[in-house]
């Protein structure tokens, strides 16, 4: 291993390549790089990123760049550059490390290690000179080498202090699964974090966090709670009308900077507009709210059109910076758009979309409909508008646009996978469901093999062991497309990928599933993660899938390693309740689900009409099986053995191990769907 040279120029991660021509000796990630550090005894700088951060090009340009640090780095580290989405194990790991530094985490994520991967010291973003109250990175690499060679005690008990908290942070606090009634409780307590005014959680940034909104609807439909329920729709109506959100391409920005949702952080993550398609098509359930159904449209329309790749799966990210800047492909002047729009449509656009000649960030204007309301206007205003956004794209397209990371990662992909089903069902759109199934198709075809999964696709090169998330999420988009097609294909895909899950990452001493492999080496701890960040926890959306793998099959084991998982970490639920959000949703469908058994011959108008029904009722804990005619239910099902009535196609619906009367007519069905969706009050 020669560490005397830059070696990302063979990766295939966008974010490594960046940093091939830096005059930084990079390596990338890897046991051989690791067991050089050793030899050459020489700690290690591990610096991690994306390709879509900002501050990670700052510091790019400032230090990675500049011959003099470069050289500083290279006579007294061994480098590192990983990129976070290509194992978001370890940069839990360091940021775990971080926080018990008694330090922000973030991005860049700058941290110094022993030669065995052992963190003893770390930060963020440095400037290359002091600036920010920050010290300069030429005094931090300079300090950092001088204490690890003139005082190895105090790294030797950093690193023990560090190593034994991080252990501490996997111990388990047991307690009960948490009754309906508690889950009522904590969904209402939330309300003491979330802005009232603006929607979301108090303060700036803002971030979408559609994990918990999605708990908190849940939540407030199930208990007929108006204040939590209006909450969420002030959320995602702000969201959908702020600067945060896209309203020329489609697509939401990772997070606000202010507390208004105006000013963004340009960057667009395919995982945030996933979860936030789910969250509106429920909203519209309940709502049918139009300007949801604007938003799902044309996030997905982004999605389709600009995040693909060849062979149909989707892209990872866009930058936030083209040309050098952050969000000038996004921003305009007022000038702009009145050489490219009519007088009269200028007049009209700027008024509905905050646009004014001193701007409203930095003398630019971030396009936003705010100020004007957050529902949409009559139908020729919107139509007009429509048209003026279309000759906007157009020119905005010849603008040099952001980076691209064209990465496929197999979690964030089935997070959209699953989300198109949902929303193909709801809108009638069969071909965001083809998209669905070919994306699927390609994760089977080129990130699995006997029923294990990788991580990371490019270039026509897979890597990275699968992680929890990973197989957490292709269950739970498995289930997703199983349910709308009957194919026993897919429900054998989510069983057999939970197998996996229990013989690569169950703790069989503690309970609960770690987010790395058994087979990991690489790691000096294998962290165990539940609380839910930009992306749910990989604990959370297991018992969510096991909760439905019982109810779709009745087999005890799933719900004997649900109620296992609850339990293990649900001592810390009271305290953490806001930040476990997954969990308790897990717990709630085990405790809930609504079982409904379709038993029609596959592609018939009767089997069609039923399924529409199901998917237009807001059923958060339905578990579906389409039966055809050579089929049968497991015989654990509390439907087993149901027939149907007179040849024709029949619908069961159980709840609590007990079935309805046999339903063979489509109004009928709809009313006792209704009726469910109205009392979902927990027992």
């Amino acid at each position: 291993m020669d560490l005397g040279r830059n070696n990302l120029g063979q990766e295939t991660s966008p974010y490594l390549l960046q940093h091939q021509t830096n005059p930084v000796h990079w390596q990338p990630w890897s046991p051989d790089v690791l067991a050089a550090a050793a030899a050459a005894n020489k700690p290690i700088l591990l610096s991690v990123g994306y390709a879509a951060c900002h501050w990670c090009h700052v510091m790019a340009h400032e230090s990675f760049e500049d011959e003099g640090i470069a050289a500083l780095m290279n006579d007294l580290f061994v480098n590192i550059k990983l990129d976070r989405e290509e194992r978001p194990d370890l940069d839990a790991l360091y940021q775990n490390a971080l926080a018990l530094l008694g330090q922000q985490g973030g991005w860049p994520l700058t941290m110094f290690l022993t030669p065995k991967g052992e963190p003893f010291w770390g930060g963020t973003y440095f400037p290359k000179h002091a600036k920010y109250g920050r010290p300069g990175f030429d005094d931090v690499l300079k300090s950092i080498a001088n204490i690890y060679n003139s005082e190895p005690e105090n790294v030797a008990h950093n690193v023990k202090q560090i190593n034994s908290a991080l252990l501490r942070l996997n111990t388990t606090r047991s307690g009960d699964v948490p009754l309906p009634e508690t889950i009522d409780e904590f969904g209402k307590s939330c309300l003491q974090m979330m802005d009232l005014s603006n929607g979301g959680t108090k303060g700036a940034p803002k971030f979408p966090q559609p994990a918990l909104l999605s708990f908190l609807w849940r939540s407030a439909i199930r208990t007929q709670d108006e204040t939590l329920k209006n909450t969420v729709l002030l959320s995602l109506d702000r969201m959908a009308q702020g600067g945060i959100y896209d309203h020329l391409g489609g697509g939401f920005a990772r997070y606000s900077v202010d507390d208004q949702w105006l000013v963004p952080h340009f960057e667009k993550m395919l995982y945030d507009n996933a979860q936030l398609i789910d969250l509106l098509t429920d909203a519209w359930r309940i709502t049918k709210n139009p300007l949801y159904v604007e938003r799902i449209e044309e996030s997905i329309g982004w999605i389709l059109r600009e995040m693909r790749v060849s062979g149909g799966a989707f892209a990872a990210s866009l930058d936030a910076d083209s040309e050098g800047e952050e969000g000038r492909f996004y921003v305009w002047d007022q000038a702009e758009i009145r050489k490219v729009l009519s007088e009269t449509d200028a007049n009209l656009f700027e008024r509905y979309y905050d646009v004014s000649p001193d701007g409203n960030w930095e003398g630019h204007n971030i396009l936003n409909r705010t100020q004007s309301g957050l529902s949409l206007g009559d139908d020729q205003t919107e139509n007009a508008l429509a048209n003026m956004r279309q000759a906007l794209l157009a020119k905005r397209d010849e603008r040099v646009r952001p980076g691209w990371d064209d990465k496929v990662l197999t979690d964030w992909n089935a997070m959209t996978i699953a989300a198109l089903c949902d929303a193909a069902m709801v809108f009638r759109r069969s071909e965001w469901l083809d998209y669905a199934r070919l994306a699927y198709n390609f994760v089977k075809r080129n990130l699995g093999e006997d029923d294990t999964l990788l991580h990371s696709y490019r270039a026509g090169r897979s890597q990275h062991a699968g992680m929890l998330e990973d197989y957490a999420h292709m269950i739970r988009a498995a289930l997703r497309l199983f349910e709308i097609s009957g194919s026993a294909a897919y429900l054998r895909d989510a069983e057999n990928w939970a197998e996996q899950v229990e013989a690569q990452f169950v703790d069989p001493r503690l309970g609960g599933y770690f987010q790395s492999s058994i087979d990991s080496s690489d790691l000096v701890v294998r962290s165990k993660p539940v609380t839910d960040g930009a992306v749910p926890s990989g604990n959370g959306i297991m018992v969510q899938n096991l909760a439905k793998l019982y109810a779709l099959t009745g087999k005890q084991t799933y719900q004997t390693r649900a109620e296992t998982t609850i339990a293990c970490f649900g001592g810390r639920l009271r305290d953490q309740f806001p930040n476990m959000t997954g969990l308790l949703l897990g717990a709630e469908m085990l405790q809930n689900s609504v079982q409904i058994v379709i038993l029609a011959p596959f592609g018939s108008e009767e089997m069609y009409g039923f399924r529409r029904a199901v998917f237009d009722q807001y059923l958060p804990q339905r578990a579906i099986t389409i039966i055809g005619n050579d089929q049968d239910l497991p015989a654990e099902h509390p439907a087993f053995g149901k027939q149907k009535i007179d040849g024709k196609a029949t619908v069961y619906i159980c709840q609590n191990m007990t079935c309805s009367a046999p339903i063979t007519d489509l109004d009928a069905l709809k009313s006792q769907l209704q009726d469910i969706g109205a009392n979902q009050v927990t027992n």
